[in-house]
């Protein structure tokens, strides 16, 4: 009997709490109207600057697509920047005469390229000249009903790491996107896709996607300090690793895009071998491997490696009187001085060092 009656109080009560819940549920009085806002004290001064850079910059970002062969220039897929002959990417108005930077690896397959305004209008653009050395390309509004006007220039010279920066870009095709985070490091090394690299590149947490690429990185003054390129990442998205091309080398390189279509590769006419190479032999410095024909190298008596017995020629220890490490300290020191001038360049061989003055040419038309 006490089980069943203990059955029994557990139906009324599962009853009476249904009856409960109903009338809870219907009851008339329940109140259905929405509730009142909240209003909320003002906002941080952070954010009102967060507000004021994003609304004063973001006019002047564009998102660039580019089609190659049959594909839509302003198709958009989920990478942001790899479809079906199509690719989408970002860039940022340059001057007052319609000019656009954007990374060359956006548009490097274009045959046809667009861009898109924050206000949704499109234009058509063009090509006038890429730099695969520095990642970095150079277009021409066609027409445009009004221009927004250019992104303020900062210096990237001036970079600490620790300082805020912030990011405007199309990710994922998704348009006008604001991230901000800091300097992360400075002095970070890229490869490019034409085999040199890009030095003193900066690295940011900001968060950069498929699509940021060629968007501009800012300082908290919605100044200019940087063009993003990369980001390094096993899945392909942002890990809070991202790299930028400083803005000093931008604002050496794109004049000369504006003006010749191409940017002078200054060298001194040398194939060195590769930093793992040396790191094996227990180099330090730039092994010359062989120098070119005709090149100032060659004039002025450095000798590569003889491949007949292994033995090591010339390896560069010094450019402009800065230690050479690597090949980007030494190319650093070149592109910095440029073509038509010349530079000291220190050389050991075997256990004789000694100094040479090399004029620096643009091996590029080589």
């Amino acid at each position: 009997m006490s089980r069943r009656f203990a059955l029994f109080l557990t139906v009324v009560a599962a009853v009476l709490v249904a009856l409960t819940l109903s009338n809870i549920r219907y009851s008339p009085w329940t109140n259905t109207s929405a509730r009142s806002v909240d209003q909320r004290g003002p906002l941080s001064e952070a954010e009102r600057a967060n507000i004021e850079l994003f609304e004063r910059v973001s006019p002047s970002v564009v998102q660039v697509a580019a089609r190659s062969g049959a594909a839509n220039p302003l198709a958009e897929d989920e990478g942001g920047e790899a479809g079906a002959g199509a690719a989408s990417g970002t860039g940022f108005i340059w001057d007052n005469d319609g000019h656009v930077v954007t990374n060359n690896h956006v548009v490097q397959n274009g045959s046809e390229v667009a861009v898109r305004f924050a206000s949704g209008e499109v234009a058509r653009a063009e090509i006038i000249g890429v730099a695969p050395n520095y990642d970095l390309a150079v277009l021409r509004i066609r027409s445009a009903r009004k221009l927004p006007p250019p992104v303020a220039l900062g210096s990237s010279s001036e970079l600490k790491v620790g300082q805020s920066a912030f990011a405007i870009g199309n990710p994922f095709g998704l348009d006008q996107s604001l991230t901000s985070g800091i300097i992360s490091a400075l002095k970070r090394r890229l490869p490019t896709s034409s085999g040199r690299e890009i030095a003193n590149v900066i690295q940011t947490d900001t968060a950069i996607n498929p699509g940021n690429s060629g968007g501009p990185l800012l300082d908290s003054a919605g100044r200019l300090i940087g063009v993003n390129t990369a980001i390094l990442s096993p899945s392909g998205t942002s890990a809070g690793i991202g790299f930028a091309i400083p803005v000093d080398i931008v604002n050496r390189v794109v004049p000369d895009l504006i003006k010749n279509g191409r940017v002078p590769t200054p060298g001194i006419g040398i194939v060195a071998a590769s930093e793992a190479v040396s790191t094996r032999l227990g180099v330090e410095g730039v092994i010359v491997v062989r120098t070119a024909p005709g090149s100032p190298a060659e004039r002025a008596g450095i000798r590569g490696v003889d491949f007949n017995s292994g033995a090591l020629g010339d390896v560069i220890v010094q450019a402009d009187g800065k230690p050479v490490h690597r090949l980007s300290d030494l190319t650093d020191q070149i592109e910095q001085i440029g073509a038509g001038k010349s530079i000291r360049i220190g050389l050991k061989r075997g256990s004789q060092t000694r100094d040479v003055t090399l004029d620096i040419v643009d091996v590029g038309r080589s």
